[in-house]
């Protein structure tokens, strides 16, 4: 979900999205991350009259969201307000029984232009990140609490940051004198902890912290990994399940778990027949990925560093 900042909630690969997971009447599906409604929109009209979708959003500005929707599709809807991993997990202890769940990673557009949520780096806000607002660890919570060790260690696992060490240690410092609140304060600190000659030279020189406490806060990692088997446990035989990321660490994720889906025999190969037993659960719909066209790109920024990913759920475990 995250890009550029706009107005306007617009959904990334919308059409390959329908395209790859075919929606069809009567069936039904799983948005794990409905934010604006721009995919559920598109899926719903294809289900039909008989067709049914399940909304997840974690975030309770989605609700009121969701209720508009609700009144103008033609299927049947229900919304549930819960990260989407626990959300997955409920469904399928329920018994509920899919067809095709996507999961639209990331931040929505709406949450960036909320400024008082302390998403954006581009504007003084207090320092929140949250993507419930109800829940209690905030970004003021990671920077001014949690040891320089473990800044280092999320900045450099979450961020990618080659100046980990260097920020958490100016973090540690300027909180020791006063604690740190607002986001342009933190943009500030972080820009004067890398060198200058690296400080532009691959975007805004805050956008790798902010994304890597905002994935702390909202522990968006662990939700994936959980989300990712529980969404495939979800469909029934045929079924299909489709990822969209936004940035390399969800779609390493969202690729390895696809890839092992699909994954047969593991034996060694100089062994004359299978022993392992194994045979695939899976069938790819995406080799490689899908990545927006430069006219989608042209028109909506940042649909740039999405990627989709999808498979075909071949038959139940035994």
């Amino acid at each position: 979900m995250l890009g550029e900042m706009t107005s306007v909630h617009v959904p990334v690969l919308a059409a390959e999205l329908v395209d790859v997971l075919d929606p069809r009447p009567g069936e039904v599906a799983v948005d794990a991350t409905f934010g604006g409604g721009g995919h559920a929109r598109l899926i719903a009209d294809r289900l039909g009259e008989e067709g049914e979708l399940i909304a997840i959003d974690r975030d309770p500005d989605a609700a009121p969201r969701f209720a508009a929707f609700a009144a103008e599709v033609p299927c049947r809807t229900r919304f549930v307000a819960a990260p989407f991993a626990d959300a997955l997990e409920a469904l399928r202890a329920e018994g509920v029984r899919a067809d095709l769940v996507y999961l639209d990673l990331g931040i929505s557009s709406m949450q960036v232009d909320t400024r008082e949520r302390g998403f954006s780096y581009a504007h003084a806000a207090p320092l929140d990140m949250r993507m419930d607002s109800e829940q209690e660890l905030t970004a003021a919570d990671v920077v001014n609490d949690w040891e320089e060790r473990r800044l280092a260690r999320i900045l450099r696992d979450y961020g990618e940051e080659r100046y980990a060490d260097r920020i958490a240690r100016a973090i540690v410092r300027e909180r020791a004198r006063e604690p740190i609140g607002t986001t342009d304060r933190l943009v500030e600190i972080v820009t004067g902890a890398i060198p200058t000659p690296a400080r532009f030279a691959a975007g805004h020189p805050a956008k790798r912290a902010f994304q890597a406490i905002r994935i702390a806060v909202n522990d968006e990692l662990g939700q994936l990994d959980r989300a990712l088997p529980a969404a495939f446990e979800l469909l029934r035989p045929g079924g299909r399940l489709a990822g969209i990321s936004f940035h390399s660490l969800e779609d390493r994720r969202v690729k390895r778990f696809l890839a092992d889906l699909a994954q047969g025999c593991i034996c060694p190969p100089d062994l004359p027949v299978c022993v392992c037993g194994r045979s695939p659960r899976g069938d790819l719909l995406t080799r490689g990925g899908v990545v927006a066209t430069d006219e989608e790109t042209a028109v909506n920024p940042r649909a740039k560093s999405a990627r989709m990913r999808a498979a075909r759920k071949l038959e139940d475990r035994a």
